[in-house]
């Protein structure tokens, strides 16, 4: 019986340059690197901007105490907020409503000059305003008394008095009894300067004045 002929033992040998299979673990490893160093980079690209740190009110003087700074990734144009990369700027007055957590934008800044907005503390009814916080845009509604009545509770109507004006002091004390008996509290709320002096006479002849908060305004827990 004659033997079978031998096969030719396969070799190992070292992997060339042309190994299609070498050139694609090369290219793969390259593509990793890349993409790797394009993530690192992206991330650098985020820019030091102001947020608010509490309800910033139209009318106020901004202070460093309200504003808190993050890292955002606003893209190669970032002028249009408050950059934290800058020097804090002096002298500048709220001149819209900014809530906590936005970025500041630089046109809700102004000078004093350009406030047209001013305090004005009303007592208005307690259970009205006990989901009210600082910084709540509301609607006053003025009631006032019918002319030439004497009694404490004939009013004339509400009438609307002042639109999306802001609330300028957390309400926490009840401060008495308003004319028609009612428990009523001490509100500031930062009224168009033009409207002060027409809303001080109805108020002071004891007209009601009850707030109501504007569509997706910002409420809490009344105290």
């Amino acid at each position: 019986m004659s033997d079978l002929p031998a096969r030719p033992a396969n070799r190992l040998r070292k992997p060339s340059w042309r190994d299609t299979r070498l050139l694609a673990g090369v290219l793969l490893v390259l593509l990793c690197t890349v993409a790797g160093s394009l993530v690192v980079a992206h991330a650098d690209d985020r820019a030091p901007m102001y947020a608010a740190r509490v309800p910033l009110v139209p009318g106020e003087a901004l202070g460093p105490d309200a504003l808190t700074r993050v890292d955002v990734q606003l893209g190669s144009d970032t002028s249009g907020y408050l950059s934290a990369a800058e020097a804090m700027p002096a002298d500048r007055y709220v001149l819209r409503e900014v809530r906590p957590g936005e970025l500041v934008p630089r046109s809700a800044l102004g000078t004093r000059a350009e406030v047209t907005v001013q305090p004005l503390t009303i007592n208005v009814d307690a259970t009205s305003a006990s989901n009210l916080v600082r910084g709540s845009v509301v609607d006053v509604y003025v009631n006032a008394p019918k002319e030439g009545s004497t009694g404490s509770g004939d009013f004339a109507g509400p009438q609307l008095a002042l639109h999306n004006v802001s609330v300028a002091s957390k309400p926490n004390e009840r401060s008495g009894f308003g004319s028609a008996g009612t428990d009523t509290i001490a509100i500031s709320v930062m009224a168009p300067i033009g409207t002060v002096a027409s809303l001080i006479g109805p108020i002071d002849n004891g007209a009601k004045v009850t707030l109501v908060p504007a569509p997706g305004a910002v409420t809490g827990t009344g105290s």
